[in-house]
């Protein structure tokens, strides 16, 4: 079993790290072109598409939990369908976005602001890089299926493919072409149809047999839809929670002054860092979990929920040491303001603490998210937020400041975690 996990969870993180790497090296092809409005330009563009992405990932999440399922039943037909019924909801959501594409360009820089210089060139960033919707929604949704199919080698492949053409287009319009930040909006939308074309690729060279399997009526299941949409629907409002957590959370500490904001910043960036790595046991947990709860094997899911969590509690201990000794040698890399690491230094503690914090939540997720155990996940995710993040908060702040920020945020993570592990029984192992 744990070769399995291996198996499947290796090749995500192998994935997840892709994803920072082509971020910095955007930055720092801006960085070098003379002035900080170009870095400017693709950092509130690119949290535009954070937000519009993040918010639609349940795409991906529930195209996993469903296809995992059907493939546990060995329903082939069921699981070709759910991909053909995914793809339609994100074109269908792509169309939206891309026929609101204005009054969202509108709206974002109305909530986020910047200098008229920086808005332009955003502006000019966002108008171009939303025309990568299309491919971007429906690389959740090849994702996510493969991932159900007990796959996790192609989503690998789409992503280093994806990112490394992301990354050479960037330099060809910069360098060769000399465009600025528009070279890399349009690096971005032409490597999301590259990584389109591969998943097309990928799956016509060992799924293709299973296209003569869809129909028009099993697409449009009544029963099936409504079920779809509302697993769906309480993956968003999860993710919303997320989502309004951390930009409370900056939102508070760019409030403070600029040094705090400077500082969580960049501490905010080791919990991230950490999430790519116990993201690839949550991934597995969806891909296994659905699997063991569509073929209704109690005894194999108990037996991977288990090794699911020596593996995230290793690795978050495993985090934990390193960060203690190594901390400060890992922010005098991402920044050398001496001011900002000097006022780090009374939050470390908070981050040396995340890992073990947070590494129960993560794990849940994907075993909740394996399991379409949507409803437990969408409520425990709500009271982590308004009954945990937000109390601690507003009863610390007044006295702790900057520390009750930490405080919250850790015990968010934390009380996920725990509230999960309580409903564990009911919402999942009920099933059976």
């Amino acid at each position: 079993m744990n070769r399995i996990i291996l198996k499947l969870a290796i090749p995500n993180i192998v994935s997840n790290i892709t994803i920072p790497l082509l971020g910095l090296v955007d930055l720092a092809l801006m960085g070098h072109l003379g002035s900080e409005i170009y870095i400017g330009a693709i950092a509130l563009g690119g949290v535009i598409f954070n937000f519009i992405y993040w918010g639609f990932s349940f795409l991906r999440m529930s195209t996993s939990g469903f296809t995992a399922q059907a493939f546990g039943e060995g329903n082939k037909t069921e699981s070709i369908t759910i991909l053909a019924r995914s793809l339609f909801v994100a074109l269908l959501i792509s169309v939206l976005i891309l026929f609101m594409q204005s009054p969202i360009c509108w709206a974002s820089f109305k909530i986020i602001g910047g200098s008229a210089e920086v808005e332009t060139l955003a502006r000019e960033y966002f108008m171009i890089r939303v025309w990568a919707a299309p491919a971007a929604l429906s690389l959740f949704v090849f994702s996510g299926w493969f991932l159900g199919m007990q796959n996790a080698r192609y989503p690998m492949i789409i992503a280093i493919s994806v990112n490394t053409a992301n990354i050479l287009l960037s330099l060809f319009f910069i360098y060769i072409l000399e465009m600025k930040s528009d070279g890399v909006a349009l690096g971005t939308v032409i490597s999301q149809y590259v990584g389109l074309l591969i998943a097309i690729i990928l799956f016509s060279i060992k799924y293709k047999n299973l296209l003569q399997l869809i129909s028009k009526k099993g697409i449009m299941n009544l029963k099936i839809l409504v079920e779809f949409f509302r697993v769906n629907s309480d993956i968003f409002i999860r993710t919303f929670c997320i989502i309004a957590v951390f930009t409370f959370f900056t939102s508070k500490s760019a409030s403070i002054n600029n040094t705090i904001l400077a500082v969580n910043s960049l501490l905010i960036q080791l919990l991230l860092f950490f999430s790519f790595f116990i993201d690839g046991f949550a991934f597995a947990g969806e891909a296994l979990v659905g699997k063991y709860v569509g073929a209704k094997e109690i005894s194999n899911l108990k037996k991977v929920v288990k090794l699911l969590f020596y593996w995230g509690a290793g690795l978050a201990v495993t985090f934990t040491i390193l960060y203690i000794p190594g901390i400060n040698w890992i922010l005098k890399l991402l920044t050398s303001q001496s001011e900002v690491i000097k006022s780090a230094q009374p939050f470390l503690v908070w981050v040396i603490l995340v890992p073990l914090a947070s590494f129960s939540s993560f794990i849940w997720d994907g075993i909740f998210i394996g399991a379409t155990a949507s409803k437990a996940m969408r409520n425990a995710l709500l009271a982590s937020t308004l009954l945990v993040f937000v109390p601690i908060y507003y009863f610390f702040n007044p006295t702790f400041g900057n520390h009750a920020l930490w405080i919250g945020m850790l015990m968010f993570m934390l009380s996920r975690g725990i509230i999960q592990t309580f409903l564990y029984r009911k919402a999942i192992l009920s099933q059976f």
